[in-house]
């Protein structure tokens, strides 16, 4: 299995590193600052082919394969997990499941214009009792005679803010786990949809992430994605490719903790020396190193498992669970590392210090990956 990336790969990364270090980087403190969905640097995403990275070039995609992939993620997150997540959900989420599950009809309608960025996607699946157990949908979804009627909330809904387009999980036996689940290619601008508005986030600001609200929201039968029923199992396989895209955004906020520390280490002096001297920062360094390059070899593996194997629970699960808490664990002792220095709102160590939390809450928390990584284990 690929552990290293090729030549075309490394020749891929660099080409979104030029884009996230003259593009990216100087508006992300802003985009942190100000919360607003950063519109522009989404289509010129879209133009550079990030937006649907992995879709088949018949269908408006770049065509890469999934390490490209990943290496794209983490180069944009080391620069702003914001676009990072954004490019993500567009992505594993939503483009990459119409293309799997969509008819060409769908395709024809949606994906060509979510690949090119210039149509933005959501997926809309958790609810307020329904987030770590997302087979718990309680949004409605009913038959009448001209096709469906969709009735129920979600939230957290990244990308909504700009969506075009979402998939939406309703179930017709909301109150039977998992039973009766389809999935629906919904317009965000169709009649009866209403976006509300979240307070403020701790992290990853300016992701566009609003409720959705459904009343009485008809759709029909050209609408459904896939088939009847077997929405569950679609936005299962949806998480298996998001997990492994969410290791790779924990990998670039950690990594770019793991940059500003050692800088600082060795920039900052105390007692007639570079605090990099010290065994104790260098302790804390050395383990910053070896905890994302583990990480990474987990999202590699991951990566490369993709294509090979129609689920990658476990592959996808070990990664967003190792990447997440070792950002986390990165982001802490940079900010040990820089003391009041990084402590001071609107730091760049701070702000990693708050995107790193978030990778081990959204698409499943650090618990959730657990279980499903013991149930692998246990059989």
């Amino acid at each position: 299995m690929q552990l290293a990336p090729t030549p075309e790969q490394l020749a891929f990364k660099a080409s979104v590193e030029t884009f996230a270090r003259d593009r990216v980087a100087p508006a992300a403190a802003a985009i942190d600052e100000q919360n607003v969905f950063p519109r522009e640097l989404v289509a010129e995403a879209g133009a550079l082919g990030l937006m649907g990275i992995t879709v088949a070039p018949e269908w408006g995609g770049a065509g890469r394969d999934y390490v490209s992939y990943v290496l794209a993620i983490e180069t944009l997150a080391r620069e702003s997990a914001t676009m990072a997540v954004i490019v993500t959900v567009n992505n594993s989420l939503v483009a990459e499941v119409i293309e799997r599950f969509g008819t060409d009809e769908q395709k024809e309608r949606w994906l060509r214009a979510l690949a090119s960025g210039t149509s933005i996607g959501a997926f809309a699946l958790s609810e307020a009792d329904a987030g770590t157990d997302a087979a718990n949908q309680k949004t409605r979804v009913t038959l009448d005679g001209e096709g469906y009627r969709l009735d129920g909330e979600k939230v957290w809904v990244a990308n909504a803010e700009a969506a075009d387009v979402a998939i939406v999980f309703a179930a017709s036996q909301p109150d039977v786990a998992s039973r009766g689940i389809s999935a629906f290619l919904v317009p965000v601008d169709s009649p009866g949809i209403t976006r509300r508005a979240l307070n403020e986030s701790l992290g990853v600001r300016g992701l566009g992430s609003m409720d959705l609200a459904f009343d009485d929201v008809r759709v029909d039968s050209t609408q459904v994605l896939g088939a009847p029923g077997k929405g569950f199992s679609i936005a299962r396989w949806a998480l298996d490719g998001g997990r492994v895209a969410i290791a790779a955004q924990a990998l670039g906020v950690g990594q770019a903790a793991l940059d500003e520390a050692l800088a600082h280490a060795k920039r900052r002096h105390t007692f007639g020396q570079a605090i990099a001297n010290y065994q104790a920062i260098q302790w804390m360094l050395a383990d910053m190193a070896t905890d994302l390059d583990a990480a990474r070899m987990l999202t590699l593996k991951a990566a490369a498992a993709r294509p090979l194997q129609d689920r990658i629970s476990l592959e996808a699960s070990m990664a967003k669970l190792h990447a997440s808490e070792a950002a986390h664990r990165a982001a802490d002792k940079a900010m040990q590392i820089f003391a009041s220095a990084g402590y001071r709102r609107g730091s760049r160590v701070e702000r990693l210090f708050r995107d790193a939390r978030a990778t081990e809450i959204y698409q499943g928390t650090s618990e959730v990956q657990r279980m499903i990584i013991a149930a692998n284990v246990i059989g």
